[in-house]
Order: C-alpha cells, then structure tokens, then sequence
C-alpha cells in the first residue's frame, strides 16, 4: 500500500518488547504511530522508536482518565480517523485493505468494530468463542472510553474491559486482526489475577448500585457486539456456578474442545479467571466496604 492512509493508530503498551516490533512493523500503511509507553524497563521504547512510531510517556495519577482516553484528549491528532491497538497485535494486510475501502467510501458510521482473532500457545483459534469484536477504529473526536470504577494510581492505567462509546452509527469490518502474545503464560496468567481484582470492583458496584458506572456502553441484547456483551454479562454475573457454565459453553457448545490441547487449557484459564472473580467479590462483600468511588 504505497499511499498512507489518514490513520493515527495509538498503542498501549508497557514491557512489551517481545511484541512490539511485529506491532509496529504492520502499521505501515497508517499516516502515524504513537506508543502510548508507561515507562517501560525494557527496551519497548527503543524499539518503538527503531521502528518509526513516536513514543509519548504517561504518568497514571489514579482515576480517570486512564492511558488512551488521555491520550484522546491531550495529543494535537490531525488525521480524520483514529486505530486503536495493544502492543501484542498486529495489521495484516488484508485487514489494511478492507480498512482502506471503508475509510474511503465517506461512511456514515462513526466507528467500526473489528474483530480480534485470538491466537494462544502458537495456535490460532477457530473455536471456542475467544475472538470477540471491539470498536477500534472511528473518526476523531465522535468517541470516549466508559468511565466505570475510579482507580488508586498504582492500578492499571490502561483501559483493558472499558469500552468505546460513540456518538453515531456504528459498522463492522469483516476481516480480524491477529491477537497474539510472545511474553508466555506467566505473564498471560499475571495480567489475569489483575483484571479480575478489577472485575470483582465492578460487579461490585453493579450489584450495589444498579450502574456500571455513570457513561457506559448500554446492555442491549439487539444491539452490537458491544451492547450484547454488556447484555450477557449483566445476566452471568447473577447466574450460579458461572465459571463452570462458561467451561461448558465454549470448550462444548461453541467446540473449543476442536482446538486440542491449547483450547482445553484455554478455556480452563478463563473458566478459573470467573471463579477468581467471583471469589474477590465474595471477599469484598465480606468485607463491606466500597472497593471504589466510582463516579
């Protein structure tokens, strides 16, 4: 693709060595590559840097806004469009092309989901239900992250399970991306224990409060893949012996048991991550207390 197209793609990374080169070396075709870095001590910035992305430090003080959404509201962005990726994924080309076609065609749609083709232990999987659509492209200044649970500054600073709210219509792109960590599973399995720690905040103030929080993705089972999403979680999270439900579900019904070994121990870390989740909750009700503020 010999002309740029009018893309900033922003990637949020931190210690992402083992990635980020493959990340970077796919955004060829976007006008302008930012790596949103929270100090990595690794060489991610260097790399970022070799590899012709800009490389702008972000200093998390708790709350919100986290990392992207920051970054939505303080970089001078002059492209019309902007991509959003993690450091573990990359751009194939076909993806680019069928990117390029929509962009190009003066589309209504203010954001377009794209679906992330989910790839673990080498294997990239065609069962199982892993590879979900998130809304990582739309037009500059028609979208803001969900504000849910505010955050002491030692937490994540990233937005990892916080969606995109866009003012407008919203399409898809047919074509996924490739999802597909290197750091191994010690790393896959650390960034788990605190997404659920996060998590078991959240339904916390679900239950409590009946919100997820003040600006949110709405639950709508007629809506897209977004709205679904929220829909299905607000009715798992009430739901007896989840975590052995969701084994169920996608190592069954949705036929990760097709992906041999990988997809068995794929879904048993993600049916363990629910039972961490519920047990946090467990614990912070036992507890009493507020875990956050929220908004």
């Amino acid at each position: 693709m010999d002309t740029k197209l009018p893309i900033t793609v922003l990637i949020a990374a931190k210690n992402e060595q083992a990635n980020i080169e493959r990340c970077i070396r796919s955004l060829a075709p976007a006008q302008r590559v930012v790596l949103l870095d929270s100090h990595s001590t690794d060489k991610t910035a260097a790399l970022a840097t070799q590899g012709g992305a800009e490389v702008i430090q972000f200093d998390y003080a708790g709350g919100y806004p986290k990392k992207r959404q920051w970054a939505l509201d303080h970089l001078e962005i002059n492209s019309p469009w902007i991509l959003l990726l993690d450091a573990d994924e990359v751009v194939p080309e076909k993806l680019w092309q069928e990117i390029s076609r929509v962009i190009s065609s003066a589309p209504t749609q203010e954001g377009f989901l794209i679906r992330k083709g989910f790839h673990f232990m080498g294997r990239r999987f065609r069962f199982g239900g892993f590879s979900h659509a998130a809304l990582l492209l739309f037009k500059k200044g028609t979208a803001r992250f969900e504000h849910l649970v505010d955050e002491p500054a030692d937490a994540q600073d990233m937005e990892v399970h916080e969606r995109l709210i866009v003012d407008g219509d919203v399409g898809s792109i047919d074509t996924p991306l490739i999802h597909e960590d290197f750091k191994g599973l010690k790393a896959y399995l650390d960034r788990h224990n605190k997404y659920s720690t996060w998590e078991a905040c959240l339904r916390k103030r679900f239950l409590d409060t009946g919100q997820w929080g003040a600006d949110t993705i709405q639950a709508n089972l007629f809506g897209n893949a977004q709205e679904r999403r929220r829909f299905l979680k607000q009715l798992a999270l009430r739901v007896p012996c989840e975590s052995h439900l969701w084994m169920l579900y996608h190592y069954l019904f949705k036929l990760g048991i097709l992906e041999g070994r990988p997809g068995l121990i794929a879904c048993r870390i993600r049916s363990h991550y629910i039972a961490q989740v519920r047990a946090k909750l467990l614990e912070l009700n036992m507890q009493g207390k507020p875990c956050s503020k929220g908004r």
